[in-house]
């Protein structure tokens, strides 16, 4: 079964508990959504009022909700946006966010993992779950 399936299937199932249909809108954002890493509603109601004029704002807000309720998608405040990434097929990763134009880049680094574990323990903490996010200016804003 491809990754798109499965994961549409993941969202039926969850509609479905919650006596939610799976209409032709939230396909289309559910498929839009699969291709990119970050958006933000505005961007993704942009992209696909191209297609459906039809389609509202708030559908894609609540749309993009439902995907994080689902497991699919995971929202993330950066600043003063808030960021919709596609977690689907991710394992954990951390952003970098650049100040001027919004750019944002998944790393994951080993080093940066172990160091966190080392500090929590030598505070006599458990980590639970974090997020790392790296501000400042990437090279096309800084030339």
């Amino acid at each position: 079964m491809s990754k798109a399936i499965q994961e549409l299937t993941i969202l039926k199932e969850h509609l479905t508990k919650h006596n939610l249909k799976l209409t032709r809108q939230r396909e289309n954002i559910l498929t839009t959504f699969l291709k990119m890493e970050h958006v933000t509603a505005e961007h993704m109601y942009r992209l696909l009022a191209k297609k459906d004029p039809h389609i509202g704002l708030a559908t894609v807000y609540r749309t993009l909700k439902l995907l994080c309720e689902a497991g699919l998608a995971k929202e993330h405040h950066f600043g003063t946006q808030t960021q919709f990434d596609n977690v689907a097929h991710k394992g954990h990763h951390d952003h970098l966010i650049c100040t001027d134009c919004g750019k944002i880049v998944e790393f994951e680094n080993c080093q940066i993992e172990r160091l966190q574990e080392e500090v929590a323990t030598r505070n006599g903490f458990t980590i639970k779950t974090h997020r790392l996010e790296l501000y400042g200016l990437c090279a096309t804003c800084r030339s």
